[in-house]
């Protein structure tokens, strides 16, 4: 994937974001279009600015310092008035420009109070070439709220790398297209920025040439997806069965009942004699399953799950609902059939290759894997299902037989080799 083919960024029923910059204009340049687009749609608004920018021109004394940091303020809010965003006061962390990486617990103490209960969090991108984009975007990320989808907007990546640079992650990038009202609101609001676009106080060259801004005043906004680097935690999905039984409405919505149809439909044997199936959730598909099957062993981490599905397959006395959580429950035992429904992606790098090896290893050879996921990237999952079949057809013990893929989710069907 490269710049020119991103997947187009969809964010919907965002109530509070955080849009964090390391300096007044980052989160402009990088975001202006889409802090619109969530302001519009009323989605409550947190500016975070890390430092006033002072530094900008390094050859400044103190008193110019000062003056540029107060400068810089009400050129961001000059800026925040220009694209329509209003009654949003930034907050304004003080801390010293060109020094974030001296003051790491100030930056992640702030971070951990302004960012609490926000649904999507914004950010420089940490590997953006500027020590205090990373530093900011390294907080961000480490501060966001578990359920929070992270994301950020590189600045002089466009500037100082090559866009075949492998080190510029494409695969976790989407863009935004801005409307013709927020283009032109974005570049209104860029042009408030004039301590940025025209000379130093001491006639040094402006930080923001016409070269560099072109990108920025283009119609199109790009960012990365930020993912957790570790597996979905347990006490998630605690969470989600707290208050009920059917979290995800397995049970009546049309998207699942049509993945299990398909799903169920691909499977190139008619019977199976042995399945396994972690991940059952409230047993909504265990129990369609077990109608093909001799013998089903389900098992899932959510004790609030397993009493669940236990009620649902009382009446199939060759099911087994048992607690257990990937990769280590998933132990060898013959099985013709391993199933990995909603939960491949929510596991990190190693969890993800130890399960693959396991379910090698819980297969006979010629016996078969269904693996079924949601298209979209969940905030507390480290891939998407796109990424998990990816590497699992990659995987050197399975040869794919079935595939499926439309707009909202993935399906192979392998056979142990």
């Amino acid at each position: 994937m490269t710049a020119q083919r991103l997947r187009p960024l969809e964010l919907n029923g965002i109530a509070r974001a955080a849009l964090v910059a390391a300096h007044p204009d980052d989160e402009t340049l990088g975001a202006g279009g889409l802090a619109q687009r969530l302001h519009a749609n009323g989605t409550e608004l947190t500016v975070v600015v890390a430092t006033d920018g002072e530094a900008a021109f390094p050859l400044s004394g103190e008193r110019e310092r000062r003056r540029l940091a107060a400068t810089r303020r009400e050129e961001l809010r000059k800026s925040l008035a220009a694209q329509g965003i209003t009654g949003v006061e930034p907050v304004w962390l003080g801390l010293p420009d060109s020094g974030l990486h001296r003051c790491p617990g100030p930056l992640a103490e702030a971070l951990g109070d302004l960012l609490d209960g926000s649904d999507l969090c914004l950010a420089p991108w940490p590997d953006d070439p500027h020590p205090d984009h990373r530093e900011t975007g390294l907080a961000v990320f480490r501060a966001a709220p578990e359920i929070a989808q992270c994301w950020s907007y590189p600045i002089w990546m466009w500037h100082r790398h090559d866009p075949g640079d492998p080190a510029i992650p494409w695969h976790r990038a989407f863009s935004h297209e801005l409307t013709d009202p927020e283009h032109a609101a974005k570049a209104a609001a860029i042009d408030a920025f004039a301590s940025q676009t025209g000379p130093g106080p001491g006639g040094e060259d402006p930080i923001l040439p016409a070269g560099v801004l072109a990108h920025f005043r283009g119609r199109r906004e790009m960012f990365f997806r930020e993912p957790p680097h570790r597996s979905a935690p347990r006490t998630r999905f605690d969470e989600l069965y707290r208050d009920t039984a059917d979290p995800w409405h397995v049970r009546s919505r049309w998207y699942e009942r049509r993945k299990r149809a398909l799903a169920l439909a691909a499977l190139p044997r008619e019977h199976y004699g042995t399945a396994v199936e972690p991940a059952c959730g409230n047993g909504a598909f265990t129990g369609e399953l077990a109608a093909r099957c001799d013998r089903v062993h389900a098992f899932d981490p959510v004790r609030a799950a397993v009493e669940a599905a236990r009620r649902a397959t009382a009446n199939l006395p060759h099911v087994e609902i048992g607690t257990g959580a990937l990769p280590g429950a998933l132990v060898a035992e013959d099985a013709d059939l391993v199933v990995h429904s909603e939960i491949l992606y929510y596991l990190d790098d190693g969890d993800l290759a130890e399960t693959f090896e396991r379910t090698a290893g819980a297969l006979r050879r010629g016996g078969h894997v269904l693996a079924v996921h949601w298209k979209p990237w969940a905030p507390e999952a480290p891939r998407d299902g796109a990424d998990a079949h990816r590497r699992l057809l990659a995987h050197p013990a399975f040869e794919p037989l079935v595939g499926h893929d439309d707009e909202e989710f993935v399906l192979h069907v392998l056979k142990r080799r």
